[in-house]
């Protein structure tokens, strides 16, 4: 069965109590929980992950990089955190697999918020970006991932 990587980055282990006005009460474990069941109905493995090291990222995206070239991956949803608006390494790793969906996803409308979150620096080297529908943007981005991606 081909795995899909669901990988969060920096304080996304706090949704449900970090701002939950703007992020929402479900926490990383029922997203996690989510994921993975839409993965099994997909047909497809759902590895989570979460780091707030950018490092441990950047390893897990070029891991997943090695198994898309080996045929055992479908791809990534990605939602970065803060680092998306700051990371010029996660930007040149998603490039640097060379082929490695990424879709990327945020919770929030981060063009509806403060100006330094209108950049990113992962949308250049993404597939595709789901942003503004809560936590269901991860499910959204799992099918879109599937629908567009499967062969």
């Amino acid at each position: 069965m081909k795995k899909i990587l669901v990988l969060n980055g920096p304080n996304l282990n706090l949704l449900g109590t970090r701002e939950p006005e703007q992020y929402g009460r479900t926490t990383l474990a029922d997203v996690e929980a989510m994921c993975r069941e839409a993965g099994e109905r997909l047909g497809y493995e759902v590895e989570c992950f979460q780091s707030n090291w950018e490092g441990a990222l950047l390893d897990k995206i070029q891991e997943y990089g090695r198994l898309y070239k080996e045929g055992k991956a479908l791809g990534c949803v990605f939602n970065a955190g803060a680092f998306t608006h700051t990371s010029v390494a996660l930007h040149d790793c998603i490039k640097g697999v060379d082929g490695l969906p990424v879709i990327e996803c945020h919770v929030s409308n981060v063009h509806a918020r403060e100006e330094f979150r209108h950049k990113s620096w992962i949308s250049p080297v993404a597939a595709g970006i789901v942003i503004g529908f809560g936590v269901q943007g991860y499910l959204v981005a799992l099918d879109a991932l599937v629908r567009t991606r499967a062969t």
